[in-house]
């Protein structure tokens, strides 16, 4: 009937709404049977590899049940599990299509083992020759989100002149290299040398810069785009936002994918000038990953075939264990993390 083990899990001890600190989490325990009922559909799930990323913050507050949050992600009440993007190992099947000793990708949670009931959110993973952390950044969906957001949402063309905030994060580096493949001018931004230093020297960016040593951004994009930006990838929102609207050419198009600064401060708001996008002509989208799903057999060819060649680098920020879970989700809203930041649960 099972061995039974306890699991160890992260889950919140209060309600989240500004920054994010180490004493807000805890690590829980519970005696869980590695077992499923035949027919019961649950698939009982060791978890290898769990994405760490910034939106999960916005589940952790007060406020969070509210339409913003309720057709995309289910909010998070204290002591709840959290579930997130990551590769396992079943262990235990109740469901016909998932066997002892699969590997998955899907929702997990962030502890030592998941059960997920009727197997929903899971799919088996043939890991094609990649490292299983590949599966849960490039090749899951910060990949996608860069992918699909730069070509399905900005419709660029070959030669036109994109900017990139955090650049050095999770899908921002990904944009840029996927840009530069295609044959665009790539300026991005991060905030330290050495994250600078990465876009500029390792992964290709025509050109990068600290926005902590800027004092004025609009003047300081007038300097990298001279005659100004067709495709701002937006991760951050707030002033970068404004400065990058003051800056964009006609017709230019401005992908929303997070708004970072806003999520540790709500009143930290963008204001563009609404002038500029009704002359310029500008679109503005926001989009999830979900919404890119019709482009998913494109993205994982391409992305297959730059990796085998080697014209795309992987940068991955691994942390291990179940207990650095906190901290890591804590180091993103302090610029901590280089590339994709994922926690090594367990060896594979």
């Amino acid at each position: 009937m099972g061995m039974e083990v306890i699991n160890k899990y992260v889950t919140i001890k209060t309600h989240v709404d500004g920054a994010p600190q180490d004493s807000d989490f805890e690590l829980k325990t519970a005696a869980l049977r590695l077992w499923a009922e035949p027919g019961s559909n649950d698939v009982i799930v060791k978890n290898l590899y769990v994405s760490i990323d910034p939106y999960q913050l916005n589940r952790m507050k007060s406020y969070s049940s509210s339409h913003r949050t309720i057709n995309f992600a289910v909010p998070i009440s204290p002591g709840m599990d959290i579930d997130a993007y990551g590769v396992g190992r079943v262990v235990a099947s109740g469901h016909p299509e998932f066997e002892e000793d699969d590997l998955v990708v899907g929702l997990i949670s962030w502890g030592e083992y998941s059960v997920v009931k009727g197997g929903n959110m899971l799919r088996k993973l043939d890991p094609m020759g990649f490292p299983l952390s590949n599966h849960v950044g490039i090749l899951g969906f910060s990949g996608l989100t860069a992918h699909g957001g730069f070509f399905q949402v900005c419709k660029p063309k070959k030669g036109e002149k994109v900017f990139v905030s955090a650049a050095s994060g999770s899908v921002g580096n990904l944009v840029g290299q996927y840009a530069k493949l295609f044959g665009c001018y790539v300026v991005g931004c991060a905030g330290s040398k050495q994250k600078v230093n990465l876009l500029k020297e390792k992964l290709g960016f025509d050109d990068a810069f600290n926005y902590k040593e800027e004092t004025d951004l609009k003047s300081t994009l007038k300097r990298y785009f001279p005659d100004g930006i067709d495709i701002y990838f937006d991760n951050v929102g707030a002033e970068m936002l404004e400065a990058a609207v003051a800056n964009m050419n006609i017709f230019g198009r401005v992908a929303v994918c997070g708004v970072i600064s806003q999520y540790t401060d709500s009143g930290k708001r963008a204001a563009p000038d609404m002038l500029d996008i009704v002359y310029k002509r500008i679109t503005m989208q926001g989009f999830l990953a979900a919404d890119l799903m019709n482009g998913y057999t494109d993205f994982i060819s391409t992305t297959q075939d730059y990796l085998n060649d080697g014209k795309i680098q992987v940068i991955e920020d691994i942390s291990q264990g179940v207990e650095s879970i906190p901290s890591a989700f804590v180091g993103l809203f302090r610029g901590d993390n280089v590339g994709k930041k994922i926690v090594k649960i367990a060896d594979e």
